[in-house]
C-alpha cells in the first residue's frame, strides 16, 4: 500500500508534466486528481481523467497508472518489474486476449519515485473481494443463469490466455522453463524465496508440501503462457462477458493447469475456506467437474494434474498468507493474530495430503 508519507499532490505534478511531454501535439494538458480503487498486495493502481485539446479537437481519456508498492510487498521487490508487466500487455494487444490497451512506460525514477506505466480504463465491473463475490456485489446479484454465463466466460478468457502461440505472440522474453520439471522447481525457489522474506523456520505442513510437490513433480504436456493470479477478481466484466484480463504480475511460461489449480483454490477461499466468516459457495455457479469438462473442450486439452496444482495453489497461497501477517500495519487494521489467516490452508494441506 501507499504509505501516508507518500506525496500525492508533487506525483501529481510531475505527472501531469511528464503526460505532457508524451502528447507534444497537445495543449491544455490537464489531469484529474488520482483515484485509488482498492486495496491489494500487488501494484498500486490509480485512476485518473487526462484532459486536452489539439488542434480544434478537445479530448478525455480515463486513464490508469501502475507502479510497484511503495510499503509492505509480499513478493520480493524484483518481482514488481514493471516493463515486464507492459511489455507483456503490448503483446497480448496482438492476440484474441482482451487487455487494457497500454500507452506509455517510463523506466525511469525521476517521475513519481518508481517505474510506471499508464494504460486506458475499461469500463466495467470486477467481481469483489472485499466484501467476497459469493455474498455481494453484482455477480451476487445476478440471476443463477447470468451467474453461469459470467462464469463461463472467465473460463473461456483464461482458455484463450493458454492457446495464445507465445512464441509468435513475442512472449520469449518471460523465459521458457527448462525441459523437464524445470517449471515447477522454478516455481518452488521462488516462493522459497518470498517465505524466506520472513526470517523465520517454515511450518511443518508447509515444508512436507513442498517435498511432496517435488516428489511428484512431473514435466508439463503443454508449456505455454500462464496468467499466475488466475482468478474472478481479476476479470473485467461488462454485462456477462469478460472484457479486460487483468492483474499480469505473476505471469510466467510453464504448465497452463497451475492457473486451474489456483482459479479453483481462489474459490474455494472466498466463500468456504475463509477463515472468519465463512459461507457456502455462491448457488448458480458451476461446480469444478463441469468447469474443467468447459475448459477441455474449449482448448482441446484434457485436464490431467488439477489436484496436483491445487495443491501446488493452496501452499502457495499460504506462503502469502504468512508474508501478510509479517505486515504490521494489516496486524493493526484487521486485529487478527499471527496464523489467524493461514489455518484453513493448513487443514486444506492436510486433506488434500491425506495426512
Amino acid at each position: 500500500m501507499t504509505p501516508p508519507t507518500f506525496d500525492m499532490d508533487a506525483v501529481h505534478a510531475r505527472l501531469s508534466e511528464w503526460v505532457a511531454r508524451q502528447l507534444p501535439e497537445a495543449q491544455q494538458i490537464k489531469l484529474s486528481a488520482l483515484k485509488r480503487p482498492g486495496a491489494g498486495i500487488s501494484n498500486e493502481t490509480y485512476f485518473f481523467d487526462l484532459h486536452g485539446q489539439q488542434g480544434d479537437e478537445v479530448f478525455e481519456k480515463q486513464l490508469v497508472i501502475r507502479w510497484p508498492p511503495t510499503g509492505f510487498t509480499a513478493f520480493p521487490r524484483h518481482a514488481y518489474d514493471m516493463a515486464k508487466q507492459y511489455r507483456l500487455l503490448k503483446c497480448l494487444a496482438t492476440t484474441a486476449v482482451p487487455v487494457p490497451p497500454v500507452l506509455w512506460m517510463e523506466e525511469g525514477v525521476s517521475v513519481i519515485g518508481s517505474p510506471f506505466y499508464v494504460m486506458e480504463k475499461v469500463e466495467g465491473w470486477v467481481p469483489g473481494d472485499f466484501p467476497p463475490y459469493h455474498v455481494a456485489g453484482p455477480l451476487f446479484e445476478a440471476t443463477e443463469p447470468d451467474r453461469a454465463r459470467i462464469w463461463w466466460s472467465a473460463i473461456d478468457a483464461m482458455a484463450q490466455v493458454h492457446c495464445v502461440d507465445w512464441e509468435r505472440a513475442g512472449l520469449g522474453f518471460l523465459g521458457a522453463p527448462e525441459a523437464g520439471k524445470g517449471f515447477i522447481e522454478r516455481q518452488i525457489a521462488l516462493y522459497d524465496e518470498v517465505f524466506a522474506l520472513n526470517g523465520e523456520p517454515m511450518p511443518p505442513i508447509l515444508v512436507g508440501t513442498r517435498e511432496w510437490l517435488l516428489r511428484n513433480s512431473f514435466a508439463p504436456k503443454h508449456i505455454g503462457l500462464c496468467w499466475g493470479d488466475a482468478r474472478l477478481g481479476n476479470l473485467l466484466f461488462r454485462e456477462h462477458k469478460v472484457a479486460a484480463v487483468l492483474d499480469w504480475e505473476m505471469a510466467c511460461l510453464g504448465d497452463p493447469e497451475s492457473d486451474l489449480g489456483w482459479f479453483a483454490h481462489i474459490d474455494w477461499a472466498t466463500s468456504v475456506g475463509r477463515a472468519k466468516g465463512a459461507f457456502p459457495r455462491m448457488s448458480g455457479l458451476p461446480d469444478m467437474a463441469a468447469t474443467m469438462a468447459h475448459y477441455e473442450k474449449a482448448t482441446g486439452r484434457s485436464v490431467d494434474h488439477l489436484h496436483y496444482y491445487e495443491v501446488f495453489a493452496t501452499w502457495r497461497m499460504a506462503i502469502l498468507f504468512t508474508r501478510i501477517e509479517q505486515d504490521a500495519s494489516y496486524l493493526a487494521r484487521s486485529g487478527n493474530a499471527k496464523g489467524f489467516i493461514t489455518w484453513t490452508h493448513f487443514e486444506k494441506l492436510q486433506r488434500l495430503l491425506g495426512c
